[in-house]
């Protein structure tokens, strides 16, 4: 009897379009920038796979895992991604530093051309990479610098006329003009820590445990939740260490309930003014939350996209963990990139509780 021998199996290697590097490059995965390099025949060129070019025929494409195999196929590299050094996203933070670090040492806010020249590139391209890679212009990031310097100086127990020259104003009237905007109250009044404010405060029940609502005479400054009435209250207290806090008014107890009524039934809305006091950046962010519908959610990446700064997802979710007003700026709307719940300040139960009431209430 007669019995074939077997043949020996044979793997066909997998197609371009069904290599899961493939995926990363039609996405311009940078995290894969350095983990594998990609050749295009018809254009003959070799890229990162981060590559901003038009995505090119995947029959066209071969895959290399190492930077000398990219090279020897022969072609050129690439311009738009520099595949034989840092990528073009490297380069540009390393001018981005360089100009903050000018805006910085300088006594005196300096121009959008000053900052463009100082680093080689035109003033509308140097604007918008600036933007994209800090979420803020130049001038507004001047100007929070600005902000945290006197903010640093008066908490230091300088006056307010060396906190406003140790900024870099050069009048005290245009600072003056934005003080409010920047400290929340009057420079005298931060610099004393809020004494002579009057912030009125109450505690309340909601299914999330204890909330403490306080108002400045600007609206709504803080919305905590906890377990523990009294810890609230401390952290209060911390918040605002001399101010003038007034508990137990009945008038005030009225706005706690509608802020408790919002969070039993988020579809009511919450209209009550707010105090949000915060960076020019934080406040974007916060801004943007609020803007996110009862019932929905969105990844951090996605609220960094709908603030015109893509890159910035780490300072979006550093804004988020700062947010001292739960459920008004709704900073537990936001969760990762796979579905998951993390990030909240005031515990991750009361986050899916939060999202699953709001759900189960969504029109």
């Amino acid at each position: 009897m007669n019995v074939n021998p077997k043949r020996p199996e044979t793997t066909t290697p997998l197609s371009v379009a069904a290599d899961p590097r493939w995926a990363r490059i039609a996405a311009r995965d940078r995290t894969a920038d350095g983990a594998f390099w990609y050749s295009v025949a018809t254009t003959g060129v070799y890229c990162r796979p981060s590559c901003p070019s038009r995505t090119a025929n995947p029959k066209n494409v071969q895959l290399h895992d190492t930077l000398a195999s990219a090279k020897a196929t022969g072609f050129r590299p690439c311009r738009r991604c520099n595949p034989n050094g840092p990528s073009i996203e490297t380069e540009n933070a390393a001018l981005v530093v360089k100009a903050c670090r000018l805006v910085e040492q300088r006594e005196e806010e300096p121009s959008l051309e000053e900052l463009a020249d100082a680093v080689c590139l035109s003033p509308s391209y140097f604007h918008r990479m600036f933007k994209a890679a800090t979420g803020l212009t130049p001038k507004g990031y001047a100007a929070a610098y600005r902000a945290g310097k006197v903010r640093e100086s008066l908490a230091s127990g300088h006056s307010v006329t060396a906190a406003i020259y140790d900024a870099g104003f050069n009048s005290s009237g245009r600072f003056y003009e934005k003080s409010t905007g920047m400290l929340g109250m009057t420079p005298s009044h931060y610099r004393a820590g809020g004494a002579n404010e009057e912030i009125k405060f109450a505690i309340g029940q909601t299914y999330l445990g204890a909330i403490l609502v306080a108002s400045s005479t600007k609206g709504v400054a803080a919305i905590l939740l906890g377990d523990d009435a009294e810890a609230l209250l401390r952290e209060l207290q911390d918040r605002f260490p001399n101010a003038c806090l007034i508990g137990a008014d009945r008038e005030y107890e009225a706005i706690v309930a509608r802020v408790v009524g919002f969070v039993e039934a988020p579809r009511l809305g919450l209209d009550l003014p707010l105090d949000v006091r915060g960076t020019a950046f934080q406040q974007r962010v916060w801004q943007a939350l609020r803007d996110i519908p009862v019932g929905a959610t969105v990844t951090y990446a996605e609220l960094a996209q709908r603030i015109g700064s893509c890159k910035s997802v780490r300072a979006v979710a550093g804004a988020c963990a700062v947010n001292k007003l739960a459920v008004a700026i709704p900073c537990h709307r936001v969760i990762r990139t796979d579905g998951s719940v993390s990030g909240y300040a005031w515990g991750l139960e009361r986050k899916r509780a939060l999202l699953d009431r709001e759900a189960s209430q969504k029109v």
